[in-house]
């Protein structure tokens, strides 16, 4: 299925030479190649070599994900598997920056006249400073990370970036449009909850806006808004909705403490948000949405699954993005009790839940093969996460809560 999509070309993305397009293309299976052909090795790795030899020197099996780490970072398997899996991160940058570069002018010059066509508001504060736990590194090993610097104003060349780049990092999993994750919340509530009609919908964390536009799609009378720390990734945002031909606002913002009013919002939602805050933000973030969720309104947060939802080996793996791919909060966040948070942020026990979106591909894929329906839309979320560090398996875990009415 991964050769089956391919990103959708639209106004805002360079066009690659052949052979950058060949580059990224190679970086994309190479990540492929990491994910199927050397992580499922490290499973017979472990049992049959890192686990006795751990066992041996300390007495006892490795009982958790941390054990695990220890009985395999000496090994020379998963030494091999974790520098290529770096490389390979490092490799699908470098093979989007030569094309931006050569179009940076007509790129930059193209999201002006973009943005101009999109009727959405777009708000840039001039003293907006970002929080650290963002602006201190490059997350994912992206050059320049999310906010750029303070030379960067108003190039796009980094939202360019992101938009490309990680569609090669997810193997193609977030869809022609990168946008699986909004598309497959949309299809959730479309789903499991018809009657529902948001009038004031908001993204948090929402980047260059991919999984903003399915809710505009869905619900095209309602006012919606994306909000990020990024400069760069919202001035992109806004002009590739302009491209889309849809009328979003987006807005430089941190989801902590927003500027909007109280109870002004139906829906608030979030797209792998979480996992790249901090300990102390995320409880602020979850209470943030309550005070700008309307009575009865919704919060919902589509991330990768807690840990306690599978076994300290694919904690282990999944824990590898912590380790090599500049992803500090991407385990501690697993460990945090979100239903906790969600009810010390003032929502009612009642009304908060885990569930699964399954991911509008795999539904896509189902249904051109003739199988998808009902029943097999539940069967692509049964998911046993063990397809490696970016996709879990058939569906995105959610975090959903409702305000008291």
């Amino acid at each position: 299925m991964l050769n089956t999509f391919q990103q959708i070309r639209h106004d805002m993305l360079p066009t690659p030479t052949p052979q950058e397009a060949s580059r990224q293309e190679f970086a994309k299976s190479l990540k492929h190649f990491v994910q199927k052909g050397l992580l499922p090795g490290l499973g017979p790795i472990f049992e049959g070599r890192a686990a006795p030899s751990y066992s041996k020197e300390t007495g006892k099996v490795p009982a958790n994900r941390h054990d695990i780490r220890k009985a395999m970072v000496t090994d020379p398997y998963f030494r091999h598997y974790a520098a290529v899996n770096r490389i390979s991160q490092e490799m699908l940058w470098d093979s989007v920056i030569d094309s931006i570069e050569r179009e940076q002018e007509l790129l930059n010059k193209s999201a002006s006249e973009l943005s101009a066509k999109n009727a959405g508001q777009l708000v840039v504060p001039e003293d907006f400073v970002p929080p650290r736990y963002v602006s201190a590194l490059d997350i994912h090993c992206m050059p320049g990370g999310y906010c750029g610097d303070e030379e960067t104003g108003d190039d796009v060349s980094l939202g360019v970036l992101y938009d490309r780049g990680v569609y090669l990092y997810s193997m193609g999993y977030t869809g022609p449009f990168n946008d699986d994750m909004g598309r497959s919340v949309c299809n959730y509530l479309k789903r499991n909850m018809p009657d529902f009609k948001p009038k004031r919908i908001l993204d948090m964390g929402c980047t260059v806006g991919h999984s903003t536009l399915p809710y505009k799609e869905l619900f095209p009378d309602a006012e919606i808004w994306g909000i990020d720390v990024g400069e760069p990734m919202i001035r992109y945002a806004h002009a590739r909705a302009g491209a889309m031909g849809l009328d979003v606002n987006y807005g430089v913002m941190n989801a902590e403490e927003t500027t909007f009013e109280d109870e002004s919002f139906d829906l608030v939602v979030s797209h792998i948000l979480l996992h790249e805050t901090s300990g102390k933000a995320m409880p602020r973030i979850f209470k943030e949405c309550h005070r700008l969720l309307k009575p009865g309104g919704l919060m919902i947060h589509a991330d990768l699954p807690p840990f306690d939802l599978m076994d300290p080996f694919t904690q282990f793996i999944l824990d590898n993005e912590t380790y090599y791919n500049n992803e500090p909060f991407w385990g501690a966040m697993r460990d945090l009790d979100q239903i906790k948070l969600a009810k010390d942020a003032g929502f009612p026990a009642d009304a908060i839940k885990f569930d699964t979106a399954p991911m509008a591909v795999m539904e896509f894929a189902a249904a051109s093969q003739g199988g998808y329906n009902e029943q097999t839309a539940s069967g692509v979320a049964d998911r046993d996460f063990t397809a490696g560090e970016f996709a879990p398996g058939g569906g995105w875990e959610v975090l959903i809560a409702q305000k008291a009415g």
